[in-house]
């Protein structure tokens, strides 16, 4: 095949658009923002609507369901025609994007290849196969890997480092804390240097140039997450890779940003004119460690009030909802084998709070009386974004839950070492068993236009 170039856009946090001989082929196609509820653009940009329904792809690639990823608002842009190959393993998944009027909708097999003109876009297996896939991507003698978000086991490391050589690798540089964010008292704080795996990884794939990838994103401007959830720079990202790996360039790709890949040399090419920077576009990302997160009243004051009917769907929940689900998911380990008391802490946008007490046990959650004890585990919640989760499948990341952050008694304390954060019983309860929650609300409000 001739060598002709290979171009390589930025869309926005793990999205990205790839073009050779007018062809044009795009990966996890986000045109919000915010997106996923409350990411908000890292640096600022905003979206042409108009001019993104005006474009028209050979094919898009969606690399697994998570929201940040498959957005049906963001789909809806798209011209109905278009080719979609998505890695999924629920069928509801393709149910979804098929009602919004998409009439090729694919599902990708992990090492099957897909041909589109010029183009050979191979699925890789991802550490997670049951969520999310990474790509190799093929065209004009260029190989390309669009890691997305995964980790990668040594196994597909292996398979990896055989598809060598590597011209340019597209690099997850997040290790965001979402888990610890939930329980701030009780995490400790991120490591100063980039995981070690990482940069052994890099080495063994050895490619020419490195982009830090996949995390372009903040929370709401006010949000303590901002300090906390992420703990890698860029400048960190570069430093680091770039002494690890010599012969290779990281280069930082901007939202709208273009550059032109071919066998000699990386050049700027012509940015996407519908993605629009806002503001300065070299940020960077501050970590402060354990700087002292704000009360969860005070975070809530940050959301609307719940309207009457919205406080009593939340309230149908807590009574009803939660105590009729809890005991149809289990747990990922052994503390709630035995009963415990947990307290629900709902607190309104203007720092009032309703506590709900219930007694656990491996198969039950019970409503009891305030003062019934010894607590055994707390969890805290604005009001309006439970009410989020029922009604709009907002997900963990973006609800503010506060778990644990109080001291137990000292038997407690001790069996809570083994505990993990994520039996949390509101996340078990919302979470567990349910898939596709933020698209089918996405699909009520988009057919009801």
């Amino acid at each position: 095949m001739a060598d002709t170039g290979l171009t390589i856009s930025r869309i926005l946090h793990a999205g990205y658009v790839f073009e050779c001989e007018d062809v044009r082929i795009a990966f996890d196609t986000i045109f919000e923002n915010p997106f996923s509820r409350n990411c908000h653009a890292f640096p600022d940009v905003r979206f042409d609507r108009d001019a993104i329904r005006a474009q028209r792809y050979d094919a898009v690639f969606i690399s697994h369901f998570h929201d940040d990823h498959c957005s049906l608002e963001s789909l809806d842009l798209l011209e109905r025609s278009t080719p979609l190959y998505i890695y999924c393993i629920f069928d509801e998944l393709f149910e979804m994007v098929r009602m919004l009027g998409f009439t090729q909708v694919h599902s990708l097999t992990l090492n099957l290849p897909v041909h589109v003109g010029p183009f050979e876009v191979v699925p890789r297996e991802a550490m997670d196969a049951d969520v999310d896939s990474m790509f190799q991507v093929m065209a004009a003698g260029m190989n390309v890997l669009n890691v997305v978000d995964s980790w990668i086991d040594e196994d597909t490391l292996a398979k990896l480092v055989r598809e060598g050589p590597w011209d340019m690798v597209l690099w997850p540089f997040q290790t965001m804390r979402e888990i610890e964010v939930l329980a701030p008292s009780r995490a400790a704080a991120a490591p100063p240097t980039l995981p070690e795996a990482w940069i052994a990884q890099l080495r063994a794939l050895k490619p020419r140039y490195v982009v830090p990838s996949s995390c372009q994103f903040q929370q709401e401007p006010w949000s303590w997450y901002n300090r906390a959830f992420f703990p890698i720079t860029y400048a960190q990202f570069a430093r680091e890779v770039g002494a690890a790996l010599p012969d290779a360039e990281v280069v930082r790709l901007n939202p709208s940003m273009s550059v032109r890949l071919d066998a000699t040399a990386l050049q700027p090419a012509a940015p996407l004119p519908w993605v629009i920077p806002v503001g300065d576009q070299d940020v960077d990302y501050v970590y402060e460690g354990h700087a002292a997160p704000p009360s969860t009243a005070d975070i809530a004051g940050h959301f609307a009030a719940l309207t009457d009917a919205q406080h009593a769907r939340v309230m149908d929940y807590c009574r009803t909802g939660l105590p009729g689900k809890y005991g149809q998911v289990e747990a990922a380990s052994e503390y709630f084998d035995e009963p415990r008391i947990w307290q629900m802490s709902l607190f309104g946008s203007a720092g009032e709070v309703t506590r709900l007490r219930y007694r656990l046990d491996a198969e039950s959650a019970v409503l009891v009386d305030a003062d019934a004890a010894p607590l055994g585990w707390t969890t805290e919640i604005p009001a309006a974004k439970l009410y989020a989760a029922l009604d709009n499948g907002e997900s963990l990341t973006s609800m503010y839950m506060r778990i644990n952050d109080t001291v137990f008694d000292p038997d407690t304390e001790a069996a809570l070492a083994l505990a993990d954060v994520v039996d949390d019983p509101l996340i078990r309860s919302l979470f567990s068993d349910t898939f596709g929650a933020y698209q089918a609300a996405q699909l009520r409000r988009l057919l009801a236009r």
